[in-house]
């Protein structure tokens, strides 16, 4: 085990990469690793990702565990703590405001509600709407969840994972129909997100709700699996329409994506 006064040295040593506080990003390293992981890891385990030596480990995590975000579990394994879930809700929120302006430019420009989406967990959450000026239109309500195999955002968002852990994500799920074309096996799902991948945008056609068709698109490099969208009658979100409304799409989840990442206030 370090010395105090070795611990306090290491905690005030910048960062070389970064000018920031090296025991800081660390430790928030550690707690992404654990989310990587998604259960119960071991101080060896995180050792070997990490490349940190076992006593700097031991004392950032004794750390964490102190204030709430790291919990050590009977078995000595350490688990997530239930103070992130505060940080996660407020950071969804503010996701979410951060967001509207580029959805607003959705509906300006393609007539349509347009939605942000993440994924929490095996569901998908939304966390930003902006409706359309249209008398008949589509209305999510913010923090509705739903699971993500009828949804186009689900489909944005699974795309990028690797098919084995679609098929654990499904198993965990189940896949009832919200319609009768929703798809319900883990084949054909599996197929659909061979097409996102292709085409560079996902559809929901009457899976979700009979008579709104979804066009959805990821959010590139978002720090959370993130999907905007678009939803309308499917007589106006017809093929036609989807060609010029995708371009649109991509357009704007770029754009979202460069001001996620940016310091400040993302919403410029």
């Amino acid at each position: 085990m370090p010395t105090p006064s070795a611990s306090s040295t290491d905690a005030a040593k910048p960062a070389a990469a970064s000018g920031g506080v090296q025991s800081l990003e660390r430790a928030f390293d550690l707690l992404e690793r654990m989310a990587d992981a998604g259960g119960e890891v071991g101080l060896s385990e995180l050792s070997v990702s990490s490349g940190l030596p076992l006593p700097t480990i031991h004392r950032l995590m004794r750390t964490l565990v102190s204030c709430g975000y790291v919990r050590q579990q009977p078995n000595r394994r350490y688990a997530l703590g239930p103070r992130l879930i505060r940080l996660g809700e407020s950071a969804s929120r503010l996701l979410g405001t951060w967001a509207r302006p580029y959805l607003a430019r959705l509906v300006e420009e393609t007539g349509e509600t347009a939605n942000m989406a993440l994924l929490d967990g095996d569901e998908i959450v939304y966390v930003a709407q902006v409706p359309s000026k249209h008398s008949m239109r589509m209305f999510t309500e913010v923090g509705r969840r739903v699971l993500p195999h009828s949804t186009g955002v689900g489909k944005a968002l699974l795309a990028g994972f690797p098919p084995d852990e679609v098929r654990s994500l499904l198993a965990r799920t189940g896949m009832p129909a919200a319609t009768e074309k929703t798809l319900t096996t883990p084949d054909g799902f599996l197929a659909a997100l061979e097409d996102v991948r292709r085409l560079g945008y996902a559809v929901d056609d009457n899976e979700q709700e009979i008579g709104v068709r979804c066009l959805a698109v990821s959010v590139p490099d978002s720090p959370t699996a993130a999907a905007i969208s678009i939803s309308g009658p499917a007589g106006r979100v017809t093929e036609e329409a989807t060609e010029k409304i995708v371009p649109v799409l991509k357009q704007v989840a770029a754009e979202l994506s460069v001001a996620l990442a940016s310091s400040g206030n993302p919403a410029h």
